[in-house]
């Protein structure tokens, strides 16, 4: 499985999480890696890695997030699916040494073409763009 694949399970796995609370990482991977009849679901090293980073994390990557939002902006006004894709973009550029930052805005850009809109797009990569230029 690529990274990129990877990226995209980890992107449907924290969305399911923050749509269901009490839902269950494990079962989910089942769900997105299983083949039918499979008992066992290898889950790479990697998926784990941002998923579980990303939940470590999430109250200092909105906070960053935040940071970096256009006056007017607020956390709870992005929407979901672009909030995940920010938070797995910014867990990336500050948690995950071994992917530049370039990597990671054309990955979460590759992942709103996928799971939200044009507009969306255009929205997260003009938060990852303004935060790479003020951390160079």
């Amino acid at each position: 499985m690529t990274r990129h694949q990877i990226r995209e399970r980890a992107f449907q796995t924290l969305f399911a999480l923050n749509a269901n609370k009490e839902g269950d990482k494990q079962a989910i991977f089942d769900q997105l890696l299983g083949d039918e009849g499979e008992e066992q679901v290898t889950v790479p090293t990697y998926l784990n890695v941002l998923v579980d980073g990303v939940l470590e994390h999430q109250s200092d990557l909105d906070d960053l997030i935040t940071k970096y939002l256009s006056e007017g902006w607020s956390i709870n006004r992005i929407a979901k699916t672009d909030l995940v894709i920010l938070r797995l973009a910014f867990f990336e550029t500050k948690f995950v040494e071994d992917v530049p930052n370039p990597v990671a805005v054309d990955e979460a850009l590759e992942l709103a073409k996928r799971f939200s809109d044009d507009r969306s797009r255009r929205f997260i990569n003009g938060v990852l763009s303004h935060t790479i230029e003020t951390t160079k």
